[in-house]
């Protein structure tokens, strides 16, 4: 597969909330690894965990949620659909194509927080 033309995305996923936390940091394990196996590259996680839905899903008001950037190839999509489409666990999911300027928009912000976070 050639690794050449990679695009950036963001994938956010919201996952059950019943589930425990070596099993939310399995299940993100198992994504990272799918993206990984076909020529992906990751680029940033931020596990958000646990938060408030804006509406009842699945008769459930909350949410574990993970937002993972990457780059890979546009066949991975199709892929990365299937497997969080049929994962019990994945209750909704998202992903969105991010321009250069989204790209150096999220590297800032991420610079920004590790000052704060520093000081």
């Amino acid at each position: 597969m050639a690794t050449t033309n990679l695009q950036s995305y963001e994938l956010m996923v919201i996952f059950t909330p019943v589930l425990a936390e070596d099993d939310f940091k399995a299940a993100q394990k198992k994504f990272s690894d799918l993206i990984k196996e076909h020529g992906g590259v990751i680029t940033h996680q931020n596990p958000w965990g646990l938060r408030s839905l804006a509406y009842p899903i699945e008769k459930k008001t909350t949410g574990l949620y993970w937002v993972l950037e990457f780059d890979a190839p546009t066949e991975l999509n199709a892929k990365l659909e299937i497997q969080m489409n049929r994962d019990e666990n994945v209750m909704r999911h998202m992903v969105n194509k991010l321009d250069k300027h989204a790209v150096a928009y999220n590297v800032r912000k991420r610079n920004k927080n590790n000052e704060v976070a520093a000081s």
